[in-house]
């Protein structure tokens, strides 16, 4: 199959298995198809599917991945022992594990082409992605708590490890309760990290966007609390402060030198 062809199965496949998408037509050009099998993916709940589907998605996402380009650790250059600075998309990032900043239900973003990470994580993952953290939270039996952690695979992410942790949502003055669940997702991810034997982790920046969590202060308290868990875990783990927006990557400089 070519690219463009495993993109057509994909879409058409997802279009016949929900009634409500009879009447979608598949789109010309490359980028509306894309942007389109992109929603739909995002909009399937945790059902199980077909091998059939999952061999050409990993087929189609590898090729994507290749075409995005990969950065790898050996390419950054640390801003100071065991601490990066990158600016760039998180899910080419090839590093033992990524941090994504999750929500309660743990299984992803369902908000078709949402500009949130959760949402680019689990469209490049795969479909294996939700299918395993819906597992998770099955036999959990109940949200998941605000600054505690989960792991997954990264299936057709470049990492091997995705952790996902819950931000503290802000929707008026900023408490220290916040702080204090901020600090906990760092730490909670780093402890499961080193109990997972990863050397590298990336970290997102947790709670700033959708949450509201004032970008000035969430990065302080990732910086300090990253800073205080490699001082108790000499040469453990190297870390990756990952940013999107210019002013978030201007924010850390500042902090970091």
């Amino acid at each position: 199959m070519t690219q463009s062809q495993r993109r057509e199965f994909l879409i058409h496949y997802l279009l016949q298995e929900r009634q409500e998408h009879t009447g979608v037509s598949l789109p010309t050009g490359e980028e509306k198809q894309r942007r389109l099998l992109r929603g739909l993916m995002n909009l399937r709940p945790p059902a199980p599917i077909e091998g059939e589907f999952l061999r050409v998605q990993d087929d189609y996402l590898r090729e994507r991945l290749e075409e995005r380009g990969v950065t790898q650790l050996v390419d950054l250059r640390p801003v100071q022992p065991g601490l990066y600075l990158w600016q760039g998309d998180i899910t080419t990032l090839e590093v033992d594990a990524i941090v994504n900043a999750a929500n309660s239900g743990m299984t992803g973003c369902y908000v078709p082409c949402h500009g949130c990470i959760d949402n680019a994580i689990h469209t490049y993952a795969g479909m294996q992605l939700r299918l395993e953290c819906a597992e998770i939270m099955r036999k959990q039996g109940h949200e998941e708590e605000t600054g505690h952690a989960k792991i997954t695979g990264g299936y057709n992410l470049p990492c091997r490890y995705v952790l996902h942790t819950v931000g503290p949502i802000v929707s008026g003055t900023l408490t220290k309760e916040h702080e204090q669940q901020l600090a906990s997702c760092y730490r909670s991810c780093l402890d499961l990290a080193a109990e997972n034997n990863c050397e590298s982790l990336a970290f997102c920046c947790i709670s700033t966007g959708e949450f509201h969590f004032p970008n000035e202060k969430a990065a302080e308290i990732a910086v300090e609390t990253v800073k205080a868990w490699q001082a108790r875990h000499t040469g453990e783990l190297e870390v990756v402060f990952n940013v999107f927006k210019d002013s978030d990557r201007e924010i850390y400089e500042k902090l970091l030198g």
